[in-house]
């Protein structure tokens, strides 16, 4: 049974929240298993919201299947109103929608300008690629310094700092980051935080899946809670910190 908290009780008289991607009662399957069952979830223009669970509970599927990458069985998934339930991951970059996988998958043997330059070569972003890569260097001064270098040669956070500022390159309105902090040292992770905080302030929304619960209900601002393909919590972070059951899930409570 799904328990859903309040959402986010702030709301802006002169900026009416709006709907920019609605997910609604999907299923997905990887061949015969079925991944998720029932799942819908929204995001409202301008937040952060995570995605939160274990290992093997959907999460990386939920966005696999938004980005196209895996089409779902039923339900409807909707983004600015338009459905792109069948669209192809092509075709829903162009719309404005970026994944950035687990792990980051950066070209190693390309350069840091060339494997950010490959993240502009959709239809839509092709025009804005010199602004863009600009927004790229402020968000991330340590990428224009190393332009020239082979990505193979960056440190861990910096491979993945490439990684997110690739996916910026195709000028998205709402980002998918699977995992981005993975593996890596606090002080990374907290750089990685800060960028995130940046990259909304310039408008764009984000949903993200993160191993680390405690800072999810940090960043984020609201959270969807997923168990064996399920969304079994939502809500504001505030109240889902105070949930029981993610106390005793999650903190130890």
């Amino acid at each position: 049974m799904q328990l859903v908290r309040g959402e986010r009780e702030k709301q802006s008289e002169e900026m009416p929240e709006k709907t920019l991607l609605k997910v609604n009662q999907i299923d997905a399957f990887h061949g015969s298993f079925q991944a998720l069952w029932d799942v819908s979830l929204s995001v409202t223009l301008g937040e952060i919201v995570a995605i939160i669970g274990a290992n093997g509970s959907g999460k990386s599927t939920l966005l696999d299947t938004i980005s196209g990458l895996v089409h779902p069985a039923k339900g409807s998934i909707e983004f600015e109103g338009k459905n792109i339930f069948t669209l192809e991951p092509f075709q829903i970059v162009d719309l404005g929608i970026s994944l950035l996988p687990e792990g980051g998958r950066i070209f190693p043997d390309f350069t840091v300008l060339e494997n950010l330059i490959i993240g502009s070569y959709n239809r839509k972003a092709r025009p804005e690629s010199a602004q863009n890569l600009q927004r790229v260097y402020q968000l991330s001064p340590v990428l224009e310094e190393r332009k020239a270098q082979l990505a193979k040669t960056l440190s861990g956070g910096e491979k993945q700092m490439l990684a997110l500022g690739r996916s910026l390159m195709s000028d998205p309105k709402l980002m998918l980051l699977d995992e981005m902090s993975l593996g890596l040292a606090p002080l990374l992770v907290n750089e990685l935080y800060r960028a995130l905080r940046e990259i909304r302030a310039r408008g764009i929304t984000i949903l993200f899946v993160e191993q680390n619960v405690r800072r999810s209900l940090i960043e984020a601002d609201r959270a969807y809670i997923m168990e064996a393909g399920h969304v079994v919590l939502s809500g504001n972070v505030d109240d889902l910190r105070e949930e029981e059951r993610v106390k005793k899930a999650y903190f130890g409570a």
